[in-house]
């Protein structure tokens, strides 16, 4: 995943975590505006989340950091 995507996604899971507790959950579209604006972006994140990690639709957003700040 490319670095801006980190980023922003490791941005999304600390404000998402500060505002409601380490038990909430969120999907990749929560990168992303509710428009397909940059569809190669979206595949991006979505390769990472489903074909790399394997991961379920919605997961906690604490362990998504936590896979982010790994650098896998």
């Amino acid at each position: 995943m490319r670095a801006s995507l980190r980023d922003k996604a490791k941005a999304i899971c600390d404000e998402k975590i500060a505002r409601k507790g380490e038990t909430v959950g969120l999907s990749f579209y929560a990168f992303f505006a509710n428009k397909n604006d940059d569809p190669e972006l979206l595949m991006e994140a979505a390769e990472w989340w489903i074909k790399t990690h394997k991961l379920d639709h919605f997961e906690k957003a604490v362990k998504i950091r936590d896979l982010i700040n790994s650098g896998v």
